[in-house]
């Protein structure tokens, strides 16, 4: 499972696989084809589809193209897929008239070895890529003999990311001609439930889309297709060329009765954390802006107009302030100044007056910003309660001062000493991203590369909102030691609005006897702690002879070989086998001093219908339709209450009018539901009598 959280650039190398062609079936090539629409350069892409599955967060991706060479003389042909930069190849396999060569995946700096290596000695092989803002090119080539077919098929999987409250998951479309049959065919499972689903695409108008796109959701499934049309494909209603060309992109959210939920799968676990209505945590930033030659024009415009959208959006508990590097380094304010409306307009002069000058001088630009934090810190220039931030944007790469790259991360990694995090945003292509991204990795930040295009400034305001709303710092996720063998990050510095921690872990034995997830972290206002449990203490779930036992304390999700149960915390447990019928249990509390009463369980079926037949029992003999008839409705012995005549199953008998509590969707209070009373429990309603149904135990 660990290994589901390393992304890496992979090779898909197809053994006994060369590029010289395939022996065509002799049979194929009777003479001269006219070709039919969507055939370029003589062959045919015929199918597209991609396939996606997605279950807590983590999608599982097919993509499978299927073409035909009508060519009269072998054809090269070529497999594009653009992957999200966080997904990673899992399978490929090529398959050339019935015959499948599958491909080997390799970690990065080994995959591009030996895909040199074998594009030397003239093998079919693929290389992931960079291309784009948020995806990266797989692509593979193959020589495909006059007539042949080949099938692509690529599976790649990732964990989707929570950004500004939803999931969000891209889908790259551009098959560069005409498809017959092209479609994406997504289904989401979520156990808590989804909230909400919206899919959109950048490439079609939203009349075009409307017709070509299904999307629907309800309790914890989800479903989304699009399948264009040939004639929805067309750029022009005359045209042959695909408009198809742009991403395509799902959005998602998920009910959350509880900040956290933990989720337990054959001996491993998920933790999933996203806390909501928490106050702001005031912030203090230090923009460390590059202004050298290089920045000159659209570019710095571009950081202009982005830094004063960011001056409206703060908030006036935060402190700010400049910090400008060129060949020298110069700054708005001697030190950190409260964001108020006074201080925020003289910034918005301070932007407008940047100009761009000399060289790049990055170490002593982001020195003079961290050292102004800290300063602030140590002086209480700034709130206890508050957190800081540093973001530094550069188009280029050190050219005065200290320079080499290593030690600039030293003194910066110094400098800061773990307090608070860096962002660094790289302007353009002319820079070394990795050190700006290794540099922000080991402060506890991440680095985003801001393109060339017209909106530059709209990435970097999109890059802020990110970043704004801080609602705890310091956040660290606790688990019993002896509960758990391996586990990923658990200490985060910031928990930002909109966002989601996720932390999965092997747990020591399949029966969770004893499992305690505790959150700690730092708010606006006090410290706080979130827990999630599982105890022994109520509800046991068998798998076979190995039982895992939980409590009705918190939210928990277990999910194994087709079944899936829910418990939300002291209402229900929900209970659901694949596509078929769901069961819910609905706890029923009363006051624990009662003379009488106790805490009870309710007992429901949701989509009876779709059991079979053949299934009995005393609840189960009613999940078909049966005829009944009621009639001469009269005075019962209570006025309130009458009597009426019920001829069911060849008996006639005397029933009562009552009401009775449906507690599925409220457990405390619950519906009242008009019914009929049958006495004698239940005699000539019920298939025997009512002791058949009566066992000594469960097990």
């Amino acid at each position: 499972m660990a290994s589901a959280w390393w992304p890496c650039l992979i090779l898909a190398l197809l053994s006994g696989l060369a590029a010289s062609g395939f022996p065509r079936d002799p049979f194929l090539l009777l003479g001269k084809r006219s070709l039919p629409e969507g055939v370029a350069n003589g062959v045919e892409v015929y199918s597209t589809k991609i396939n996606s599955k997605v279950t807590s967060r983590f999608a599982h991706n097919v993509v499978t193209t299927r073409a035909v060479n009508r060519a009269d003389t072998a054809k090269e042909v070529s497999f594009d897929v653009e992957l999200p930069k966080t997904a990673f190849i899992t399978n490929f396999t090529l398959t050339i008239d019935g015959v499948t060569y599958p491909g080997n995946v390799k970690e990065k700096e080994v995959a591009k070895k030996q895909y040199e290596k074998a594009v030397s000695q003239g093998k079919t092989a693929g290389l992931v890529k960079a291309s784009g803002r948020k995806l990266e090119k797989f692509t593979v080539s193959v020589n495909v003999a006059a007539g042949s077919k080949v099938t692509f098929e690529l599976t790649y999987e990732e964990l989707l990311k929570r950004h500004k409250g939803k999931y969000e998951m891209y889908l790259k479309v551009q098959p560069k001609q005409l498809i017959k049959h092209f479609e994406i065919d997504v289904d989401i499972f979520e156990p808590q439930g989804i909230s909400m689903l919206d899919a959109e695409a950048s490439f079609i108008t939203n009349d075009l889309l409307g017709s070509a796109l299904t999307k629907s959701f309800s309790g914890k499934k989800g479903h989304v297709s699009f399948k264009p049309s040939l004639d929805q494909q067309r750029s022009c209603p005359t045209c042959t060329d695909s408009l198809l060309n742009g991403d395509f992109t799902i959005t998602y959210d998920v009910n959350r009765e509880s900040p956290g939920n933990v989720q337990i799968v054959n001996g491993y676990f998920v933790h999933f954390f996203a806390p909501q209505g928490l106050p702001v945590v005031p912030k203090n930033v230090a923009f460390v802006i590059d202004i050298s030659g290089s920045m000159a024009g659209r570019k710095l415009e571009q950081t202009k107009e982005a830094l004063l959208r960011i001056l409206e959006d703060m908030k006036e508990e935060d402190y700010l302030n400049f910090i400008l590097f060129s060949g020298d380094v110069s700054t708005w304010k001697e030190h950190l100044v409260q964001a108020t409306p006074e201080n925020l307009q003289e910034a918005k002069t301070f932007v407008k007056s940047m100009e761009d000058k000399g060289m790049t001088n990055i170490n002593d630009g982001l020195l003079r910003g961290i050292s102004m934090l800290n300063k602030a810190r140590e002086e209480h220039r700034v709130p206890e309660r508050s957190t800081s931030i540093v973001i530094m944007l550069t188009d280029g790469d050190a050219n005065v001062g200290e320079s080499r790259p290593e030690k600039i991360q030293e003194n910066v990694r110094n400098a800061i000493g773990g307090k608070f995090p860096l962002y660094n945003l790289g302007f353009g292509n002319n820079l070394n991203y990795n050190f700006l991204e290794n540099m922000a990795l080991e402060n506890h930040g991440f680095a985003r590369r801001i393109y060339e295009d017209s909106d530059a400034d709209l990435q970097l305001q999109g890059f802020y909102e990110e970043v704004a709303n801080p609602l705890l710092t310091g956040v660290e996720m606790e688990y019993p030691e002896n509960a758990i063998l391996g586990l990923t990050q658990n200490t985060y510095q910031h928990f930002y609005d909109g966002s989601e921690i996720v932390v999965a872990g092997r747990l020591v034995g399949e029966d969770v006897n004893s499992f305690k997830a505790d959150v700690k972290g730092h708010g606006a206002a006090n410290d706080l702690t979130f827990t999630e449990e599982v105890t022994t203490e109520k509800i046991t779930l068998w798998n076979r002879a190995v039982p895992s036992t939980f409590s009705w304390l918190d939210t928990v999700t277990v999910t194994q070989d087709g079944l899936s149960m829910m418990i939300n915390r002291k209402k229900n447990m929900v209970v659901s086998f694949g596509d078929g019928v769901t069961f819910v249990v609905v706890l029923h509390q009363v006051w624990k001093k009662h003379p009488v009463h106790r805490d009870f369980l309710g007992f429901y079926v949701v989509d009876s219908h779709r059991m079979s037949a053949q299934t009995h029992g005393l609840l189960g003999q009613f999940f078909q339709p049966f005829d009944f008839k009621v009639s001469d409705i009269r005075p019962g012995s209570d006025p309130t209450k009458p009597d009426a005549t019920l001829v069911v199953k060849n008996h006639q008998l005397t029933v009562t009018r009552g009401s009775q509590k449906d507690y599925r969707k409220d457990a405390s209070i619950g519906t009242k539901v008009v019914c009929w009373f049958v006495h004698n429990n239940g005699e000539g309603l019920i298939d025997g009598v009512h002791t058949d149904y009566i066992v000594p135990n469960l097990f």
